[in-house]
């Protein structure tokens, strides 16, 4: 009964209101801040050597591809780079090891460029 009153003085008094509403913004938005500062940090690796063997064909890899016939560049994931290795056992070898970092297929040319992990 008393926590009405209470609440019905604040409704009654603008000033106090405002007051509740402008801490109440406060504190979520030193919430939202602490759980910004939490959150895992990515870090980009452009050295092949250096990735897992597990993520070198993964969506977060990139990979640019350049086609030899009309010279133009894009960027394609590590699932797509490795759909362009097709059956080339001893490029995906070469490339898990980290001996290299590109290989030819058809009418492109596939290099890595980094991931985010």
């Amino acid at each position: 009964m008393k926590e009405n009153k209470d609440i019905e003085k604040m409704l009654l008094n603008n000033s106090s209101y405002e007051a509740i509403m402008k801490t109440k913004v406060e504190q979520e938005f030193k919430q939202e801040l602490r759980n910004a500062q939490k959150q895992k940090k990515k870090r980009i690796i452009t050295d092949i050597k250096k990735v897992p063997r597990d993520k070198i064909f993964s969506k977060e890899a990139v990979y640019l591809v350049i086609n030899k016939n009309s010279k133009t560049k894009s960027y394609i994931n590590g699932v797509q780079a490795e759909g362009y290795l097709g059956a080339q056992k001893a490029v995906r070898d070469k490339l898990l090891s980290g001996i290299s970092d590109s290989f030819v297929s058809e009418n492109s040319f596939v290099k890595f460029e980094k991931i985010k992990i």
